[in-house]
């Protein structure tokens, strides 16, 4: 036979469109031709799967090879073609049986001496094979052949038949195998039992009315800015917030780990565990929602259904700081390049630090601040009105006290915040199917009324701070989720009321 077939797999952002390799044998010069828009790392995989072949003790046919990866007008890139590709060329040329190869889909990086390297992209790839064969016929479903190293990954998707292998001799020995004992063994998912040793809340001296705020925040998926001179804690509270954060969903745990899958930055203990991410203020546009001429996820991705930690917040430049404007409504991000485009989920938390003014001591008991007031509005002007609107609470973290900072930390520990957290996360759940945070419009209308005493006090603030509508619906869900906190079915005037206290860290300009 001098024609093989072999199925893998592709990536184009959060997708994996399936790739099919043809490998064709022919008389002639010898010479090996990859086609269908390989990029410089599917080309170099010549060499690599010569070397692999040859050094798994198979003979590299002296003839016209050429593959085909179709699509044709599908980019390819990343190494993990080295796999179907060397399988393609010893079926062709009859050094293994190409009876299965159709009931498999194969990913794999292969080194010199015909080891199997890991690839990024594992999850989203089966993830992919999975829905594709949700409705198939049973002989149809095709199980997936990649490197060990992948395989817990892998494994999450549960009804995925995972075939993890360690070299490509290893491979071929499974499809030559009279014997099952020679056969390679479905991999089975692998519990993770990791105790997580987030840093806790009693660790921090003080600062109610910040953790309080991060309380609320943890409940009802509020995003946060802290306004406070160097040195109070801001860093420490944004450290702490993962923690007390509800637990993870299986599903949110998949949608999270398909992104870090993309990067190859995800492991089997993170599995469950809510990322974590604090870019420094020197990071690009392109860094922070992503993109790149083969669309690659951004900080905002990788920290979907997790934490975007902004220090230092008017440092970043201003045009960084306002991509974050559109994914802070929508929860996901549309890079579009001329060839192609990518779309990702940045459904993130977003807590940001930043001091009063340029020297950071302004309102300090130290009476070190010199700034003017001209020098002070332009230092918070960095920060956009736009953006800011989007931030639903924006507190003050004031310094400590002498008295209070030789003490020792003896806070309420995160546990106990975390409990009270998860109850109002699930009051949510089963009024309304998702956080505070993402009601809409309508929604807020019939679930976020207060009472009239409440009412009047939050029609006083409109007037007095001339806050735009969005703001009008942010004190809302935000007071919302008071109430939750509180167990209470009526939003009151104390919810409000502290709400509105939530949006007054800085000066009104």
């Amino acid at each position: 036979m001098s024609l093989a077939v072999l199925k893998s797999r592709a990536l184009a952002g959060m997708d994996a469109p399936q790739v099919t390799v043809e490998v064709h044998l022919a008389n002639g010069l010898p010479a090996f031709t990859i086609v269908g828009l390989p990029e410089t790392e599917v080309k170099e995989s010549k060499d690599r799967v010569r070397a692999a072949i040859q050094n798994a003790r198979f003979e590299f046919p002296a003839k016209r090879i050429t593959v085909n990866l179709a699509p044709a007008d599908l980019p390819k890139e990343s190494g993990r073609f080295d796999l179907p590709i060397a399988l393609g060329i010893l079926a062709a040329s009859g050094q293994i049986p190409s009876e299965m190869l159709d009931h498999y889909e194969f990913a794999g990086e292969l080194s010199l001496s015909g080891e199997l390297r890991p690839i990024r992209g594992a999850l989203a790839m089966t993830f992919a094979i999975c829905q594709g064969q949700r409705g198939a016929q049973p002989e149809r479903k095709r199980a997936f052949i990649l490197p060990t190293a992948n395989a817990n990954e892998a494994a999450l998707v549960s009804d995925a038949a995972i075939y993890p292998a360690d070299s490509l001799l290893q491979v071929c020995t499974h499809f030559a195998a009279i014997k099952g004992d020679d056969r390679l063994s479905r991999h089975r998912p692998v519990e993770n039992s990791r105790t997580v040793n987030c840093p806790d809340f009693n660790e921090v001296k003080g600062q109610l009315q910040a953790k309080r705020a991060l309380e609320v925040a943890a409940a009802g998926s509020h995003s946060v800015l802290m306004v406070g001179p160097p040195g109070t804690g801001k860093s420490m509270l944004a450290a702490r917030f993962a923690g007390i954060l509800p637990t993870m969903t299986d599903q949110e745990a998949l949608e999270s780990a398909a992104v870090q899958s993309l990067t190859s930055g995800f492991s089997i203990h993170q599995w469950k565990i809510r990322p974590y991410r604090a870019p420094h203020h020197t990071a690009s546009a392109v860094a922070l929602v992503g993109g790149g001429g083969n669309p690659r996820p951004g900080e905002i991705s990788l920290a979907h259904r997790g934490v975007l930690f902004l220090d230092e917040l008017p440092e970043f430049d201003r045009k960084v700081l306002e991509v974050l404007r559109e994914p802070l409504e929508s929860g996901h991000i549309t890079i579009s390049r001329a060839a192609r485009q990518a779309d990702f989920p940045a459904r993130f938390q977003l807590i940001a630090a930043m001091n009063p003014c340029p020297c950071g001591y302004f309102g300090h008991s130290n009476g070190k601040c010199r700034c003017t007031p001209e020098l002070i509005n332009r230092y918070q002007d960095k920060i956009s009105g736009p953006l800011l609107d989007r931030i639903d609470l924006q507190i003050q973290v004031a310094a400590l006290p002498h008295a209070d900072l030789l003490k020792q930390a003896d806070g309420e520990p995160s546990a106990l915040i975390h409990a009270r957290v998860e109850a109002a996360f699930e009051r949510q759940q089963r009024r309304q199917g998702k956080a505070n945070n993402l009601l809409s419009t309508s929604e807020i209308d019939a679930l976020c009324q207060p009472d009239a005493a409440a009412q009047q006090l939050l029609t006083q603030a409109i007037t007095k701070f001339a806050w735009s509508a969005r703001a009008y619906h942010r004190v809302l869900k935000v007071a919302r989720t008071i109430a939750d906190l509180a167990a209470a079915e009526t939003i009151s005037t104390p919810h409000v009321a502290e709400a509105i206290q939530y949006r007054r860290a800085l000066r009104e300009h």
